[in-house]
């Protein structure tokens, strides 16, 4: 460890004195990029991320002294990947700084790309609402190239972060435009019942049964196939079991549905919001009688 480090210093002075030499404007802050990215290396394999994160940003400013915008980007790139070792949040500023870079040049596929991981990052850190603007940027980053089986992958992303924030009309909206989106490409529309119960789960947490039951209806619509699914059982006994004020039946059609299918935790904690809340209306007119 101790020598990676020495070697570290060592090639990290030297490109500091190629930098303030003498030299042709161009060549000189390629070599001395060559050198940092020798010391960055070193610092890596002494697994001294701290100090190979400082000189991957300045191999950065060396390319961008030579007008070299993709190796900046990718430096910055590569500074990202250390900063994640000890600290998202300049993990995070470093990758933002390489997009920039990316959209600049015109590689909006790379960009997309670290947007997403920007997002992820903070998802990770439980900033949701800077999640979302990076995933959102994401999505729209790849759906301009094309790409819309990525950008729903993001998207629901982004419908689930908007759920978890109580933000049920948004995630609503976002999961019924994939579902519609993805039900006439033969490779995504075996997903679509699903993406349809993430968002009637979503009205349920909204608690009005009426709007649920109009829901229903819509996604009928979008494919024919859904009312012969037990996704929509489920959603038809839950909505059903709200309009009855009905706090184990709503329970009862949870865990069969459960017992074939197992419930992700983005699921159940909804779920859970949306019985509480209808313990709580069973309560309150318990009180009144």
């Amino acid at each position: 460890m101790g020598d990676h480090e020495a070697r570290g210093d060592d090639f990290e002075k030297k490109a500091e004195k190629k930098l303030s030499g003498w030299g042709i404007f161009g060549s000189k802050y390629e070599d001395a990029a060559d050198l940092f990215d020798k010391a960055a290396n070193s610092f890596k394999l002494a697994k001294n991320w701290s100090r190979a994160a400082s000189v991957y940003i300045k191999i950065a400013n060396c390319h961008l002294k030579g007008d070299s915008k993709h190796e900046a980007a990718s430096a910055y790139v590569e500074a990202s990947n250390c900063y994640k070792k000890f600290s998202p949040q300049e993990a995070a500023q470093a990758l933002n700084q390489g997009v920039n870079l990316f959209l600049e040049i015109g590689r909006l596929n790379m960009a997309a790309r670290y947007s997403k991981d920007i997002g992820e990052i903070y998802q990770q850190e439980q900033d949701l609402e800077k999640a979302t603007d990076y995933l959102e940027r994401a999505a729209d980053l790849f759906d301009s190239e094309g790409q819309s089986s990525q950008a729903n992958t993001i998207k629901q992303k982004v419908a689930e972060i908007a759920a978890q924030l109580e933000q049920y009309p948004k995630a609503t909206e976002i999961f019924e435009g994939i579902a519609r989106q993805s039900i006439n490409n033969n490779l995504l529309k075996y997903g679509v019942r699903g993406i349809l119960l993430n968002a009637g789960i979503c009205q349920l947490c909204r608690g009005d049964p009426v709007a649920i039951t109009n829901s229903l209806e819509r996604y009928q619509e979008i494919d024919p196939t859904f009312s012969g699914t037990r996704e929509y059982k489920l959603l038809a006994d839950l909505a059903a079991s709200m309009d009855e004020g009905d706090v184990a039946k709503f329970t009862d059609a949870i865990k069969e549905f459960d017992s074939m299918t197992r419930l992700d935790p983005w699921k159940t904690t909804l779920l859970l919001r949306a019985k509480n809340e209808l313990k709580k209306k069973e309560d309150d007119e318990d009180d009144l009688t």
